[in-house]
């Protein structure tokens, strides 16, 4: 008895929804990997920083984002390791960051940090606000987030993650080119 299995409506049915079903999971992982954050990269910007005195702060525009460039003295680098209980994220686990600035640090070398100065909670620009000591935080004025000088987001406010650390590589000692590794 030779029995042709497409005629069979039923088996035909199952599979159109194992097929339909194979479909939408294949979509469904596609847009969740399109969407997955990146760090940002692209349009190579480069700057000079050799004459940013130790402890100082520049602002440079990168694609519309204002991106800062901080000369860390020892004594903040130092500081970096003292509070980290206080933090949300100490290593940098959930981040966005070149893996190469996934350290205490979250710098590729420990005295220059280069982050995009957006607070990750609404987007507004926080300001350094000089400390005791090494004791200084990037303070968001909005809503009060406080990051450490390693961007790193302290307990208490409403920011939820990290600063974002864009792609960027040292050119020399006193150059940096923000957008490309």
């Amino acid at each position: 008895m030779n029995k042709d299995h497409t005629a069979n409506p039923d088996r035909r049915r199952r599979y159109l929804v194992v097929g339909l079903c194979a479909l939408g999971t294949g979509i469904g992982v596609a847009r969740y990997l399109a969407g997955r954050p990146h760090v940002p990269a692209g349009h190579p910007t480069p700057v000079d920083f050799a004459d940013l005195p130790p402890g100082k702060l520049r602002t440079v525009d990168w694609n519309g984002r204002p991106v800062w460039i901080l000369r860390r003295t020892a004594e903040e680098v130092a500081a970096l390791a003292e509070r980290e209980s206080e933090l949300i994220d100490p290593d940098s686990g959930h981040s966005l960051q070149p893996a190469a600035c996934r350290n205490r640090h979250r710098s590729l070398r420990p005295d220059v940090f280069v982050a995009i100065g957006l607070c990750t909670h609404q987007g507004c620009t926080p300001q350094l606000r000089e400390g005791l000591g090494a004791r200084s935080v990037f303070l968001c004025p909005c809503h009060t987030s406080r990051f450490d000088l390693a961007g790193r987001v302290v307990r208490g406010g409403p920011a939820p993650a990290n600063l974002v650390i864009p792609e960027y590589r040292l050119e020399s000692d006193g150059r940096v080119v923000i957008g490309e590794a």
